[in-house]
């Protein structure tokens, strides 16, 4: 199974946002995007979440999410 990472640290830096900001703006719950966050890897991650998290941050899914693991 492959895991992945979301780069919501990295992008929330770039914005000057907190993960709170984060939750906010995208309408996701603030412990899913903290939770998110704080993983190194993920199995399963909710497609909506993604879809919402990266157009919060004006990026494509594929510049949210590293691969760790195929």
């Amino acid at each position: 199974m492959g895991l992945v990472r979301l780069k919501i640290r990295e992008l929330a830096e770039e914005k000057g946002w907190t993960l709170k900001e984060v939750a906010d703006r995208s309408g996701i719950v603030y412990s899913s995007v903290r939770s998110y966050a704080r993983r190194p890897a993920i199995a399963t991650v909710d497609f909506t979440a993604l879809h919402k998290l990266a157009r919060t941050f004006d990026v494509l899914i594929e510049d949210l999410v590293e691969i760790i693991e195929e």
